[in-house]
């Protein structure tokens, strides 16, 4: 087991696992106003479901437990800036103090896909802690911490893709909150999709 410095844990104790996990999460466009997404672990079981609309102006995704408890909510920052930025929050709270992270694109212009994530403590810092590397073109990524890979995702394309249907693998290293890696899932989908 890890010691407390080395658990990474950003959304809460109960997604930090002392083994990898390998989890498949599935993206429906259920209406014209709606996507949603399921996580399920390597044996089927619901383990995070995220709901929130696709085409409207405040782009918000909450995500809740196989109860339907609100564990997080992401909303887009509308700023003018060339940078995409999400705010992450607990529950479906807004306030300060149940800030958690803020993930945002590294560059206006980019080759490759880069987020940098900054968490709440070190937010005014203008530093990152985390660093999400992808592809444009297959749409799978990794996320790193320093030199650290911590998960990996993999896109599963096939013909429901083209129908509003899509799945990624999830690779998520142990002593690592998969509810963080789930929402940067997430956010890096939607970023594609904006």
């Amino acid at each position: 087991m890890a010691s407390d410095d080395q658990i990474i844990k950003v959304v809460g104790d109960r997604f930090c696992v002392p083994y990898t996990m390998e989890l498949l999460v599935k993206r429906k466009i259920q209406s014209f106003s709606n996507a949603h997404y399921d996580v399920f672990d390597a044996t089927g079981n619901v383990l995070l479901q995220v709901d929130g609309g696709v085409w409207n102006f405040q782009r918000k995704r909450v995500m809740k437990d196989p109860s339907g408890l609100p564990v997080i909510t992401m909303r887009e920052k509308q700023a003018l800036s060339w940078k995409q930025q999400w705010v992450v929050h607990q529950g479906e709270s807004s306030e300060k103090d149940h800030f958690l992270c803020c993930v945002r694109r590294s560059n206006a212009l980019q080759i490759k896909n880069k987020l940098d994530v900054c968490l709440a403590s070190s937010y005014k810092d203008d530093g990152r802690d985390f660093r999400v590397t992808g592809s444009f073109a297959s749409l799978s990524f990794k996320v790193r911490r320093g030199n650290s890979i911590i998960a990996e995702v993999s896109h599963n394309f096939t013909w429901g893709s083209c129908k509003g249907k899509e799945s990624f693998k999830v690779k998520v290293y142990p002593e690592v909150d998969y509810a963080f890696i789930v929402a940067l899932v997430v956010i890096m989908h939607e970023n594609d999709n904006a």
